[in-house]
């Protein structure tokens, strides 16, 4: 059986806390939905945040819904070195001892001493998905992307399991461009 999965392209992105959302748009803001993402419930937002880093700053970064535990921004390591950022290469939500940078909303700034990381890349898979793949949560497998003069295989690629995951594997706009992304693209696990 061929393991063939759907790749998309995350670009640069922020998940705000309920406190963080309130501090940057104001007391019980609720992030309008833009569209709908593949993962089942999570949204890109209208909103935009700056991002401040000790060089420069990245404007109107994307805001992904719905709120979640705590902050956390996600680039690829190009843009941290951009703004003057040492990203460490972390699944999300691993942000203890990441970087920090400054977020500036409408209504407000945060400082965060921690949060800011380079997602490393991955696969959502169902159970059923992965079973049949014969993939389990947190194995690291290498996936082959063939695309027209860019074909490439990407090593240390975590597959992640969950029943209310969307099977899709998600690299960052770097890793997009190295493969030549365009459009529709899928990957075969190997």
């Amino acid at each position: 059986m061929e393991r063939k999965v759907l790749v998309e392209v995350s670009a640069r992105h922020c998940h705000l806390s309920r406190e963080h959302l309130n501090i940057l748009f104001g007391e019980g803001y609720e992030l309008t939905v833009k569209k709908p993402l593949s993962q089942p419930g999570q949204f890109a937002a209208e909103e935009r945040v700056k991002i401040i880093g000790p060089k420069r700053e990245l404007d109107r970064v994307s805001i992904l819904g719905p709120v979640r535990g705590s902050t956390q921004i996600e680039v690829s390591l190009t843009d941290a070195r951009s703004i003057g950022i040492s990203a460490p290469v972390r699944m999300s939500g691993d942000t203890k001892g990441s970087a920090g940078c400054i977020i500036v909303g409408p209504k407000g700034q945060i400082e965060l001493t921690e949060g800011l990381i380079a997602a490393k890349r991955h696969i959502h898979l169902t159970p059923e998905d992965a079973k049949s793949f014969g993939v389990t949560d947190g194995e690291v497998v290498s996936v082959k992307i063939d695309s027209k003069n860019r074909s490439a295989i990407l090593g240390d690629t975590v597959i992640r399991v969950r029943e209310d995951f969307a099977s899709a594997m998600h690299i960052d706009t770097d890793e997009g461009n190295a493969v030549g992304y365009s459009g529709e693209t899928f990957g075969t696990i190997l």
